[in-house]
């Protein structure tokens, strides 16, 4: 097998058979429900290869005042009020953690910081260390900085000792819609509908993260 085919190797059926349940967290913040909608298609490309997935968001740390000016936000609140929020049980639980949150001045939401910023405990005992990590995000236009909050959320995933796993060129997917090397990303238009077809790239991605965490899962066996 040359290095080419080796690059863009599909899992193969009895290879998913043989895989051990990686445990994925997928973590989102979402006020207006496209990185949900990222979340779940990553949920189901990790569960088509046999993962075991929690799908959690993280606390809203808004003012009510904010959000209840806003329908859209209220309303992706309301409609999602039965999913569980993220706990830092959750990520020592996980095997590999996916990360999809949208921009905010080329950098991460403070809500998605703010819960970063409480992994201090698990951090200082290497609870967090070869963790394997990827990330998602999304803008109002082509290059509202969804790169950049990407490479930014990866900067602390660095200091945790975690393993990053970026989509890469890996697969002809990521020459398409949606997908970039670092992880992948979505235009959103001003009706808050996704301007490309992003769930392959999405689904690939979860399935090389959690791929990657099952090898190293084994290595450590």
């Amino acid at each position: 097998m040359g290095l080419f085919d080796k690059l863009f190797k599909k899992t193969s059926d009895e290879e998913i058979e043989k895989m051990e349940s990686v445990k994925l967290a997928v973590v989102y913040y979402s006020s207006g429900g496209t990185n949900y909608k990222m979340a779940k298609m990553a949920e189901e490309g990790a569960k088509a290869i046999g993962a075991e997935v929690k799908v959690l968001k993280v606390p809203e740390t808004a003012p009510q005042a904010a959000i209840d000016s806003n329908p859209a936000w209220k309303a992706h609140i309301a409609a999602t009020a039965d999913v569980p929020e993220v706990t830092l049980a959750d990520l020592e639980w996980a095997d590999a953690i996916i990360f999809s949150v949208p921009t905010r001045f080329g950098n991460m939401p403070g809500q998605m910081k703010n819960f970063i910023d409480t992994t201090g405990g698990l951090w200082f005992h290497g609870k967090l260390a070869n963790k394997v990590v990827s990330a998602m995000s999304s803008a109002q236009n082509a290059h509202g900085g969804q790169e950049a909050t990407i490479l930014s959320l990866y900067t602390s995933m660095y200091h945790w000792g975690a393993i990053v796993a970026a989509p890469g060129y890996t697969d002809p997917v990521i020459f398409g819609s949606g997908g970039n090397p670092y992880g992948t990303s979505v235009t959103v238009d001003q009706n808050g509908e996704m301007v490309e077809d992003i769930e392959a790239s999405v689904q690939h991605q979860a399935k090389r993260t959690v791929t990657i965490a099952e090898a190293i899962k084994k290595a450590n066996q």
